[in-house]
């Protein structure tokens, strides 16, 4: 694994670039945290120009990123899920590719392959890597499940390790990358479920809901008329990774850590200790890369909200995009017409009311 706070990276290697000495000081964090803050407003507003409404979802995104992860979103279509990654990478002055899912896709296509090539002085003939579109800094996956699970699977290396072997050799992406995948929940034919492990690789599963009426009317209004707005770049790749690192330091005080994991493990019905209406409903829980990554996504939104510490709120705003795709309910469950969402209210409920009788 490479360090998380390692600058903008390129392709042609699997030598790694030295990264700078980083500044830990104190004043420097809260500097950095501060140019957080206002780099967040200024891509919100640039985002806004687009994309009218979904706050909540932009909001999730810019913390996925802040925290080094990727999202998966679902919604049906027409709800703007392209044009809001696409407008969130011209805002951050980062790369976008765009891959459209289908049955045909293979693995080579998303990665890229090996060709020969020849020299027109030399005659001789070489093999050369012709990188695919996942070398990018923002790929949009769109449909993910429309492809098979092998093809899904050329995505595994790339999300967690930021890099693509091929022909033996391995290649680093360029930082900072995330993948952003979307999906539909209507349509259901012709798709293939993400394997666990991959959904796992996602640190969110946003669900992407109907705008209200007057934001629908504002809609039809903007893009409907003659007058396009432009977005501007407001922040930089390399400014994305000095935010992603301050934001791994943020402090996590001792009892938002156990609220964390205590919530994760009651999640499992093959605890010892396990409730029984979990044991019913729960098929199968979070592993432990749920706990790091809602503790990296409470600490990203700490500082969204100008706090300089993780507290408990932020954990139990976040539990939902985190666990909603790591949980799988039983028969008994979905007979019952019991949504993972129910299953992870009660959960957040159960476990916020055990802590504030203990504190």
């Amino acid at each position: 694994m490479k360090p998380m706070h390692l600058m903008c990276e390129t392709w042609t290697s699997s030598t790694m670039v030295t990264p700078p000495p980083r500044d830990n000081t104190e004043g420097s964090d809260i500097e950095t945290a501060e140019a957080l803050i206002q780099s967040v407003a200024q891509v919100k507003e640039q985002v806004g120009r687009i994309v009218v409404g979904q706050s909540d979802v932009i909001e999730q995104l810019l913390i996925a990123i802040l925290a080094r992860g990727h999202c998966l979103l679902e919604g049906v279509p027409g709800l703007a899920k392209t044009l809001m990654v696409r407008t969130l990478a011209s805002s951050m002055n980062l790369d976008f590719r765009r891959i459209q899912f289908t049955p045909d896709l293979m693995p080579g296509d998303i990665t890229g392959t090996d060709i020969i090539q020849e020299d027109h002085e030399t005659g001789r003939r070489e093999m050369l890597f012709r990188p695919g579109p996942v070398f990018t800094q923002m790929l949009l996956a769109d449909e993910i499940n429309r492809t098979p699970p092998k093809t899904q699977a050329a995505l595994l290396e790339a999300m967690q390790e930021h890099e693509v072997t091929a022909g033996g050799k391995t290649y680093a992406l360029k930082e900072p990358f995330f993948v952003l995948a979307t999906q539909n929940p209507i349509e259901q034919e012709g798709t293939y479920p993400l394997p666990e492990a991959q959904r796992d690789r996602f640190l969110f599963h946003v669900v992407v809901g109907y705008p209200s009426r007057d934001q629908e009317a504002e809609i039809v209004e903007r893009t409907t008329s003659g007058d396009l707005a432009d977005v501007q770049p407001v922040v930089s790749g390399e400014d994305i990774c000095k935010f992603q690192s301050v934001v791994r330091r943020v402090p996590l005080p001792e009892h938002v850590k156990n609220w964390v994991i205590d919530a994760v493990r009651s999640a499992r019905p093959n605890e010892p200790d396990a409730k029984d209406w979990v044991k019913e409903w729960i098929q199968w829980g979070p592993g432990p890369r749920a706990s790091q990554q809602l503790v990296l996504a409470s600490k990203a939104r700490a500082l969204l909200h100008g706090r300089t510490h993780v507290t408990l709120e932020d954990a139990q705003a976040l539990a939902l995009p985190v666990l909603r795709h790591r949980i799988v309910p039983t028969f008994s469950a979905e007979a019952d017409g019991i949504a993972v969402e129910d299953l992870i209210s009660r959960l957040v409920a159960e476990q916020s009311a055990g802590t504030a009788s203990v504190l």
